[in-house]
């Protein structure tokens, strides 16, 4: 197997196997529930502290879900948008272009027309273009909405408006009461003060148990509140249909928007609940997407909606006008979600294209960075996406373990947008926050919450902010120095590695953010190597038990990527970290081992 020279090899620390701490109070309370040895130590792995609901984390379900009167503002919210309702008022439903935006969007516009029966010619969606407007009420959304001949008499955002109180101002001075549903953190200055209502569980005196719902969950809620408000006022009859039907929609956006599926016995109760609803396939958009995966005999996981779904919906906010994606979910035939699904694919694989270039670009340029040590990085790309550059961030923060801000040139040739990530234990909205407090010339605005962010940086203040940005993260950190890691779960004997085992697992779905499906190790002699894809950048590995007696298939996706080199071959002994898989052909079922890292021994 042919194998390139390296250009990252040489800045890039392999990770760190480290097995997860085991919590205490959660063996015990799994052993109470007779839970099987492995899956409590799975558990125990992943849930901190003493307060939690693990029954609720075991056993996904609706009951779980905490009532939308529990947030702060969501009465008043409702009764306004049910008074819109009532008196046929013109409803503006402003969302961001991303998934859970997206999903917010079919949330709140199914819920105002199929519900509470407002006619499809009252509801304005405004959605901004990435490129165009940026993130959120946006000056360039509010200029067109506020151009149009008849404007709403209310709009409802959601998964935005936190930190747009200078746009959300204009709206107001039109007339226009303005709702804000939302899930991001608040900036410094507090609640926005010219929004109507306020709807977000972030912000200070919200009695809603779980501020790590996402924001199509806050718009689902709402809807709910807004039902019983009509019911109560003898609009709608006590048996109109409930909302539980747009989970489905909940469910895609929760997982794609990465929010915390560890502790949430409520986004777990949403995801699990949306699954078996999406799996029923009932809906054009869940079976134009399964046919274009060729998926006709199985059913989707969390894993599907966020490595299959989740990407091509948003591959369209990110490169183009986002309402193709709207008109993919509401799609009514399934000539129209084909359609438009063939538009989010192409767009895909156009993302595909860009990000790689971007990602082989960024990791040339953090190599400096690399070298003195720096613990926040950060890197401009000036021939860069803006589109592309929250993955990229992903990238750069999963190979290095270290958080990651990516800008590329914005609209305003003065300034530069960013998209940033991060890692655990480091809340990135609030190291942003700190970089501000530094400087507040640094950066025009901000906002998002503990695990992405977006930005608009003054192009002249990079290199004073990227310095900025690397003490912030030191200064989180206190006295760790990061790298990348892997978290193990458990050691597997040969034996261990079947079926039986991968079907145990398989109760703990759903995995997601903070609840990753459970990593192993073991060693293994390799007995072949091959590389595959259409790039040759992935490794297809038999490997075998050091006894030689029992062998099983092994992928490791993208291990030759941008000019990795591996440090093993045939004859080799390696240890390895890998999560289990069951691989069907032609109606045979065997164990294949997703491996994480690999390194000789």
């Amino acid at each position: 197997m042919k194998q390139s020279s390296s250009s990252l090899s040489v800045s890039l620390a392999s990770p760190v196997f480290l097995p997860r701490p085991q919590n205490p109070i959660v063996l015990a309370q799994a052993a109470q529930l007779g839970l099987p040895p492995l899956l409590a130590k799975i558990l125990a792995g992943r849930i901190q502290g003493d307060r939690f609901n693990l029954a609720g984390i075991v056993d996904p379900a609706l009951k779980h879900i905490a009532k939308p009167s529990l947030l702060k503002d969501c009465q008043k919210a409702a009764e306004r948008i049910a008074q819109a309702v009532i008196n046929g008022e013109r409803i503006g439903v402003l969302t961001d272009y991303d998934v859970d935006g997206i999903t917010s969007h079919a949330v709140l516009y199914r819920s105002l027309t199929e519900l509470f029966g407002v006619a499809e010619s009252q509801i304005f969606s405004l959605i901004g273009h990435r490129i165009n407007d940026g993130y959120g009420v946006s000056a360039g959304l509010v200029a067109r909405i506020l151009q149009q001949d008849l404007l709403p008499n209310i709009i409802i955002t959601a998964d935005c408006g936190s930190s747009d109180e200078a746009r959300l101002t204009l709206l107001k001075q039109a007339g226009i009461d303005v709702i804000v549903t939302d899930h991001h953190a608040l900036p410094e200055e507090g609640v926005p003060a010219s929004a109507y209502a306020m709807v977000n569980p972030t912000q200070q005196g919200c009695d809603y148990p779980d501020a790590t719902i996402a924001g199509c969950m806050v718009s689902w809620l709402v809807m709910a509140q807004v039902r019983d408000v009509l019911i109560q006022q003898g609009r709608l009859a006590d048996r109109s249909p409930k909302l539980s039907f747009l989970l489905s929609y909940v469910a895609l956006g929760t997982v794609a928007d990465c929010v915390s599926l560890g502790e949430s016995a409520i986004n777990r109760a949403v995801v699990s609940t949306g699954l078996s609803l999406i799996n029923r396939f009932d809906l054009p958009c869940w079976r134009s997407i399964r046919k274009l995966l060729r998926k006709d005999n199985e059913f989707f996981n969390a894993e599907t909606l966020g490595f299959q779904l989740g990407p091509r919906i948003n591959a369209r906010g990110r490169l183009d006008d986002p309402y193709a994606a709207l008109h993919y979910m509401l799609a009514t035939t399934d000539q129209q979600a084909e359609h438009y699904l063939a538009i989010l694919d192409q767009d895909n694989e156009d993302r595909k294209s860009i990000e790689q270039d971007m990602v082989r670009d960024a990791f040339e340029l953090i190599k400096p960075q690399l070298a003195e040590n720096y613990q926040g990085l950060t890197v401009f790309l000036e021939n860069g996406h803006a589109g592309v550059q929250g993955i990229v961030a992903s990238r750069i923060t999963q190979k290095t373990g270290k958080p990651s801000i990516v800008l590329c040139p914005a609209l305003n040739p003065e300034h530069l947008s960013g998209s940033a990530r991060s890692v655990e234990g480091v809340h990135i909205r609030d190291v942003l926050q700190q970089v501000h407090q530094i400087d507040a010339q640094l950066m025009v605005k901000f906002g998002g919450h503990k695990g992405a962010a977006g930005l608009t940086l003054n192009r002249s203040s990079f290199d004073f902010f990227a310095k900025s940005f690397n003490q912030s993260i030191i200064l989180a950190l206190k006295t760790e120095v990061l790298r990348p890691v892997v978290k193990i779960d458990e050691t597997l004997q040969p034996s261990e590695i079947s079926e039986q085992t991968w079907q145990l697992v398989q109760k703990l779905q759903p995995f997601g953010r903070e609840f990753e499906a459970p990593c192993f190790t073991g060693v293994f002699l390799v007995e072949q190597l091959r590389a595959v894809g259409a790039d040759q950048s992935h490794l297809q590995l038999l490997l075998s038990d050091e006894g030689g007696l029992q062998a099983c298939k092994g992928i490791w996706f993208k291990a030759l990527a941008g000019n990795q080199q591996i440090d093993f071959k045939e004859g080799d002994r390696v240890e390895t970290a890998y999560q289990l898989s069951l691989n069907e052909f032609r109606g045979r079922r065997s164990i294949q081992l997703m491996i994480e890292y690999a390194r000789k021994i």
